[in-house]
């Protein structure tokens, strides 16, 4: 009987050695909120996501026909001795987000399909060209309009059979005719049918034919009936009453405009997606942009001339060479137009300027050119720049070049919709008069205001009640993890990190599931503290309703509020993988080996510094007004660490990422991107670069790896090639490299690893069986350097390699950067499609460190605790103190209050998300911050100082 309790009450692992682990055994309580907890790199990740949810789902595919499996690629089975009591696991991480331009926050949330469902079934549709509202009549309502006209009116009815088209249509009046009709109306006149009509043929004619004439009163019924489902027959669903006294009414049986004669299909869900030839705008497909050619990028240098090289598109470098046949091209246009290539690009007139950029329309030049094969005059219809780089963009059948070439071009919104991505007949049907557009670019709050005022008739309450229902319960549970400033059109491309895995977790409430085990990977990632007591709400009303809680997460609010935290460490990686302590917050506290419960007890802390540095210049950035940003004016201090801070949503990354890093880039890099908007950034002048340290993966392919991205392998490399066995065999450096021919083994081209595709189990990879995982072949292997091969050297830890290159200071300090940032535990030779973005993040910053500063660089990091222990962030925040050191300045954008609390200056953003955000509520020193009683940030920062 214990057993069985004990499976119910606990998941229960033991011996779990998958990455790191060392052979742990922990009993998780179910159906509580746990928190994993330990320094990065500590083996948190591969117990929550390697072990559980890995185990969770393999067995829900071994349920499945072997059929089924053949679709859904089998898991690999951990390495773990036995887990009882597993629940159903599903995974929430960051890194699962679509990155696909049709994906937007209504369409992963699914609020979108219950919108496109709302619109299809209680709609009201309206013409998209007059604007009218368009409605279904039959003729039962058609009679009853006509009969209350006011008595004795006298009126014909008519049946409109063609409208606007060229020809004589003797045909038809022949037609008419012999049907027995007497009367005819053409473009407005009466004709007999018994006379002979001659028509234009080529003018747009409208026949109508007179089909009854009646005086309205009592007792007609019957015959208006008749007449009408006659006129109905012949004009296909189309009624126009004629009241004889110069009015007309129209009337249609089907969803067309009486009055302009455009119909509209049947209106159905698809009708409204975005992703479906029914609903999309033709002309994009449904994206909503185009990608198009900009000349701001392709002449970014306006002050330059053309043979100074102002045009930096490809293909057109080469006009700055005199023999080249796009010089010979512009030559022949100097001489039609009579202008120099000599003179800046922006002193041309307007027309100059055109007829470079979109051609001569048309007319023939004579070009001299002096090819391989002699001399020649040749006729070329010049078409511009653009059209010619189109042509090329179009034509190109290589990848590298297209992405060359879309570096020139800028994002548009499509001229016919105007980036509302669906056609005019849909966004023509609205429900509390707004489209469905608008309806989806309402931010999460004005949206649950929008449902909650709408006013329906009776009929439409009765449809769209359920669906109604539905939606409002998902757009709640999007504002409760703190979402309310997003739109439902975003696109999930744009979304953070933290972000995308807080809109999986809404979307997770809402199929209100029980019994399973959600494994979530630090929700609270890019949430301000303000926001997070709303994050934990909705972790706890998943626990209440059945479900067991498995959260990876550094925050200290979480901890406080768990059941249950499992620390795992002491160290990380190879120091790490044992089971520290399990408790709650308070028994992690007394436990004296816990490093995590020195810090929530406050044993440790990370020290306030004493003085704040004074900045050595300014960078001020004007009129920012990108995304939600008011027009606003930022001042950024130099040469010290600056924190922007304010709540998610509120534009810290608009005025950082899109303003700041693109226009820096700009102008230091020469990059050619587009910033966002603003008038002007003064003060770039004291900088000379500008870095930008993301979380994006250092490679995408197992083959680069900590030492090939800082360049130490390089170093490496030139050792061993100086070594005596290397020059009595005559190797150079390019033997050691396992990319080139040569040194690396063939048989799996320097992988060490090879894929075996199998159908219905899962790709096996297995050790190359000629290298044995090594990369290398024989002969390079028998180089040793201290005893070492190249293989071993790859293969140490940067511990490891510390102590080993402690002789050679070149090849030491560059590891022991690595070391500093807290990455002591990785392998050189790691593949860097195993670290996680954190780890990506901190060997940029190793990079960085490791090069020779120059005091002028700008340094930009969008937050950089992600995945961070307290005890990393101390280590993080040394490092960007002494980056910011020798001059440099350091802008980090942040919610994490031990890195604000250090920062020498704060810019806060807010006060709220979305519309209500982009405004600066306060600069300066932390001290001045937590003064101003406007400032969320302010408040929190206070209980730290």
């Amino acid at each position: 009987m214990e057993a069985e309790k004990n499976r119910k009450e606990f998941i229960r692992i033991r011996g779990a050695n998958e990455n790191n682990l060392k052979h742990l055994s922990v009993d998780i309580p179910r159906n509580k909120l746990v928190v994993l907890t330990g320094l990065s790199g500590s083996g948190k990740s591969s117990l929550a996501f390697d072990t559980i949810y890995a185990e969770g789902q393999r067995r829900y595919m071994e349920s499945l026909s072997s059929y089924a499996r053949q679709f859904l690629g089998q898991m690999e089975k951990p390495d773990v001795e036995s887990i009882e009591g597993l629940p159903p696991a599903i995974s929430i991480d960051q890194k699962s987000t679509n990155r696909n331009p049709r994906s937007t926050v209504g369409t992963v949330t699914e609020i979108y399909d219950y919108f496109r469902l709302l619109y299809a079934r209680i709609g009201i549709p309206h013409c998209p060209v007059c604007g009218k509202e368009i409605k279904k009549q039959t003729v039962d309502q058609l009679v009853d309009q006509i009969m209350a006209l006011p008595e004795r009116t006298r009126i014909q009815l008519l049946a409109p059979v063609v409208r606007g088209r060229k020809g004589t249509h003797a045909k038809l009046l022949a037609q008419a005719k012999k049907s027995g009709y007497v009367r005819v109306q053409i473009d407005g006149s009466l004709y007999e049918l018994s006379e002979e009509i001659k028509l234009d043929k080529n003018i747009k004619h409208n026949i109508e034919i007179v089909v009854d004439r009646l005086v309205v009163k009592a007792g007609i019924e019957k015959r208006l009936t008749d007449s009408i489902e006659n006129v109905l027959e012949l004009a296909e669903g189309l009624l126009v009453v004629d009241k004889m006294d110069g009015t007309v009414m129209n009337f249609s049986q089907s969803f067309s405009c009486p009055d302009c004669g455009v119909s509209i299909d049947e209106i159905e869900p698809r009708s409204f997606s975005f992703n479906n030839p029914f609903g999309a705008c033709p002309e994009c497909l449904g994206l909503g942009y185009k990608m198009e050619f900009d000349p701001e990028l392709m002449i970014p240098d306006r002050s330059l001339s053309i043979s100074q090289g102002a045009i930096a598109v490809m293909g057109w470098q080469s006009c700055t060479d005199k023999g080249s046949f796009t010089r010979a091209i512009l030559d022949a246009l100097c001489e039609e137009y009579h202008f120099s290539l000599d003179t800046p690009f922006q002193d041309y007139p307007q027309e100059i300027q055109d007829v470079i950029l979109y051609g001569t329309n048309g007319k023939v030049l004579k070009v001299r050119y002096k090819g391989q094969r002699g001399e020649g005059v040749y006729d070329v219809a010049f078409q511009g720049l653009i059209r010619n780089v189109e042509q090329r963009y179009r034509e190109t059948g290589s990848e590298t070049m297209k992405q060359e070439y879309e570096s020139f071009m800028q994002i548009t919104p499509c001229p016919k919709c105007k980036g509302q991505r669906l056609k005019k007949e849909s966004l023509a049907v609205t429900v509390g008069e707004k489209n469905i557009f608008e309806v989806t670019s309402l931010t999460a709050d004005h949206l649950k205001d929008f449902l909650n005022q709408l006013e329906l008739s009776e009929q439409q309450k009765l449809i769209g009640n359920q669906i109604l229902k539905e939606i409002k319960a998902r757009v709640g549970f999007l504002c409760d993890v703190g979402l309310n400033y997003l739109t439902l059109s975003r696109a999930t491309g744009t979304l953070s990190g933290g972000e995308a895995q807080r809109i999986r977790l809404a979307t997770q409430i809402g199929s209100g599931l029980v019994g399973v085990a959600y494994i979530l990977d630090e929700p609270s990632i890019g949430l301000h503290q303000r926001d997070n007591d709303k994050l934990l709400k909705t972790l706890m009303h998943l626990r209440d309703l059945g479900n067991s809680l498995i959260v990876v997460e550094h925050d200290e609010d979480t901890m406080r509020a768990a059941d249950c935290v499992v620390d795992i460490g002491p160290g990380a990686g190879e120091h790490g993988g044992e089971l520290v302590g399990i408790g709650t917050a308070e028994e992690l506290m007394k436990n004296p080996a816990s490093i995590t419960g020195d810090y929530l007890s406050g044993k440790r802390q990370i020290p306030v510094p004493e003085t704040r540095k004074t900045p050595v210049g300014w960078l001020t950035v004007k009129g920012a007004s990108q995304n939600n940003l008011k027009n606003i004016t930022a001042k950024f201090p130099l040469g010290v660490m600056t924190c922007v801070t304010g709540v998610s949503g509120s534009g810290k990354s608009s005025l950082v990422n899109e303003i700041l890093y693109k226009c820096l880039a700009k102008k230091l890099n020469r990059a050619r991107t587009i910033p966002g908007k603003h008038k002007e950034i003064i003060g770039t002048e004291q900088l000379d670069k500008v870095i930008d340290i993301d979380q994006s993966p250092i490679g995408r392919t197992p083959r680069s790896n900590p030492a090939t991205y800082t360049g130490v392998f390089d170093q490496i490399r030139d050792l061993f090639a100086s070594t005596a066995d290397a020059k009595a065999r005559g190797y150079k450096k390019g033997r050691f490299s396992f990319n080139v021919k040569g040194g690396r083994c063939e048989a799996c081209s320097g992988d060490g690893i090879l894929k075996i595709e199998m159908h219905f189990l899962p790709d096996v990879y297995v050790p190359c069986e000629v290298c044995h995982g090594k990369r290398y072949n024989r002969e390079t292997l028998e180089v040793k350097y201290k005893g070492k091969s190249i293989y071993d050297v790859l293969d140490m830890t940067v511990e490891e390699a510390l102590e080993f290159f402690e002789p050679i200071p070149s090849i030491r300090r560059k590891i022991q950067t690595l070391y500093d940032v807290g990455l002591s535990y990785i392998r050189l030779g790691q593949p860097s499609t195993t670290l996680s973005g954190g780890e990506a993040q901190r060997i940029k910053l190793a990079t960085e460190l490791s090069k020779r500063s120059t005091g002028k660089t700008i340094y930009i990091l969008d937050e950089p605790t992600t995945g961070l222990h307290f005890e990393d962030v101390r280590k993080l925040i040394e490092i960007l103190k002494r980056l910011a050191e020798g001059g440099n300045t350091v802008v980090v954008i942040e919610h994490n209050l031990d890195v604000i609390k250090t920062a020498d200056y704060i810019i806060d953003i807010g006060p709220e998300g979305g519309d209500k955000g982009g405004k600066i509520i306060a600069q300066g020193t932390p001290e001045e911050i937590a003064q101003n009683p406007d400032s969320y940030t302010g408040q929190y920062v206070a209980r730290y100082l």
